[in-house]
């Protein structure tokens, strides 16, 4: 299977790519990986959660926004490193990818110096090669391929520190007996108890709910979409089919995870 991830070499989605699969072919941004699964039909590996800064914004939307289906789901432990061709007293700008800048916060806060965000961390790697006097928040793996010294490593907030990636697909799992299912809710209306009327399903059947992530739709102020992840036990199915009768539903696909998940 050739996998379409985050480039270039270097990137987390590149490193646990290459555990998946040999074959990979790499594109400068998420939102890119989607337009490239949908029209070639080749999966795609995305971060989509991580254990300190939440959701990856850039793969909420790609779920909403393109007919795809998640058919895995992996963990990776992220470290990052602070480095830099500059001597540390002469760094004046850091470049950082938001989700690395969240999930190294209380370390860039110590240095007091700006921090400027970057697309993805391989871009904040070739930001800091181009500008004198910079630094960047990137793995270690990326800093010894792009040849920047390294002046701090392990530097996030937590230790364990845990990104959750998803294989997407232009068709759905075909495996059986799956773990996760995850749906898009999009009720289109914003009311007292509208997210207990959504939610009271899942309870009423004793469907346990993974995650639950609120974002924009994207039509006015106020409106919001739920991403929803469930675990595929007792009678899930049913609780799906009710709630598609009070909402409109997405179906994203239920899965196997690989591994083992680190919050077990």
């Amino acid at each position: 299977m050739t996998l379409i991830t985050l480039g270039p070499e270097g990137t987390f989605s590149h490193d646990l790519a290459r555990t998946i699969d040999s074959s990979i072919i790499l594109v400068p941004s998420i939102g890119r990986v989607f337009s490239e699964v949908e029209k070639t039909g080749i999966p795609g590996l995305v971060p989509i959660e991580n254990s300190e800064a939440g959701g990856v914004i850039a793969t909420m939307d790609g779920l909403m926004l393109h007919d795809v289906f998640i058919t895995s789901e992996h963990y990776l432990h992220i470290h990052h490193s602070y480095a830099s061709d500059a001597p540390k007293e002469s760094i004046e700008v850091i470049f950082a990818h938001p989700q690395s800048h969240e999930q190294c916060s209380k370390f860039i806060d110590t240095l007091g110096i700006q921090v400027i965000h970057t697309e993805s961390n391989a871009a904040s790697a070739n930001a800091q090669k181009q500008r004198a006097g910079s630094a960047a928040i990137i793995s270690s793996t990326l800093a010894q391929q792009s040849e920047i010294p390294i002046l701090a490593d392990n530097i996030e907030n937590n230790p364990d520190n845990i990104t959750r990636f998803i294989v997407i697909s232009k068709t759905p799992g075909t495996g059986v007996n799956p773990k996760k299912c995850s749906i898009i809710i999009d009720p289109g209306e914003n009311r007292a108890g509208l997210l207990y009327d959504l939610l009271s399903p899942f309870k009423d059947i004793g469907v346990n709910l993974t995650r639950i992530e609120s974002r924009p739709s994207k039509r006015c102020m106020g409106n919001y979409v739920f991403f929803i992840d469930l675990e595929c036990e007792g009678d899930w199915k049913r609780a799906i089919e009710k709630i598609s009768t009070i909402t409109k539903v997405k179906h994203l696909g239920c899965y196997h995870v690989i591994g083992d998940d680190p919050c077990r």
